[in-house]
């Protein structure tokens, strides 16, 4: 370990120095959004606004190449993408009181099925993979910097208005009955868990965003019983699967990304199994 530290220090390993700063500071932004997305049962909602972002991406390549509109880029169509599919999914859920599941499974087909037809038609080569796995250890100092200012985003309304956080994910219909505005908030969950997706995308793909916002948070309520409690939990383990999985592929030349989240899945496990024996006794 002592030798590892070591040649961590060295300039040649500049881009995993970056890699766990990064995943240090994402863990902050997952653990939170993650569980309060957890908590309120809607986990599938990252993986809906995730492929709705890339149907974003698929419009915004088209956009670029053929009608040459050079401003819309990639990040700006995947914001646009996965917002309006999180509102989308939290109005009609609201308005016409479907079921979450079925309109979340909806706007994942829709948004990204229209983006892979703007694909289609978009000339050039394509690199889908980069988003759907990201490359966490090709990253540099806009990452950082674009990571601490989610976090920023994220903790701040958190801290500010955590008892109705708390109200509404526990019990939103006597939260509103406290005079709560839970429609306001569960907006505001879902544009800031779209949000955090968004600008994780670039780093760590869809595939680890959409697993480093449940399965921590998913562990961490096998241990606590409190909202603030499973919040910390979860950004510790979310840190501490991005540090073991990234220092795991780097000493066996293994792919960072499936790593992690082999590492989060088989401890979720293990969590999942230890929870279920403590309540059998």
């Amino acid at each position: 370990m002592i030798a590892f530290l070591r040649e961590l220090m060295q300039p040649e390993w500049m881009f995993l120095r970056y890699a766990l700063l990064v995943g240090a500071l994402a863990s902050l932004s997952l653990g939170v959004i993650g569980t309060m997305v957890v908590t309120r049962r809607i986990s599938s909602l990252a993986g809906a606004s995730a492929h709705a972002a890339l149907g974003g991406v698929g419009v915004a390549l088209f956009l670029q190449r053929v009608c040459m509109w050079t401003g819309f880029t990639p990040m700006l169509g995947a914001v646009i993408g996965a917002m309006a599919a999180a509102l989308l999914v939290g109005v009609i859920n609201l308005c016409a009181k479907e079921r979450e599941d079925t309109i979340i499974n909806v706007v994942w087909a829709l948004f990204m099925s229209v983006g892979l037809l703007f694909l289609a038609r978009t000339p050039g080569a394509i690199d889908l993979q980069g988003y759907l796995f990201g490359n966490i250890v090709l990253l540099d100092r806009s990452a950082i910097w674009r990571t601490m200012v989610l976090d920023v985003v994220v903790l701040a309304p958190t801290v500010l208005f955590y008892n109705n956080i708390l109200a509404m994910s526990f019990d939103a219909t006597f939260a509103e009955l406290r005079g709560i505005r839970v429609k306001i908030f569960y907006l505001g969950l879902l544009a800031l868990t779209a949000l955090t997706i968004v600008l994780l995308i670039d780093v760590v793909g869809i595939i680890l965003v959409i697993a480093l916002l449940t399965l921590p948070a998913a562990t961490a309520g096998c241990f606590t019983r409190h909202l603030w409690s499973m919040m910390i939990l979860s950004s510790i383990l979310s840190w501490v699967f991005v540090t073991a999985g990234l220092l795991v592929s780097s000493r066996y030349e293994f792919p960072a990304g499936p790593m992690i989240v082999v590492l989060a899945g088989v401890v979720y496990v293990v969590g999942l199994a230890v929870s279920s024996r403590r309540k059998a006794r």
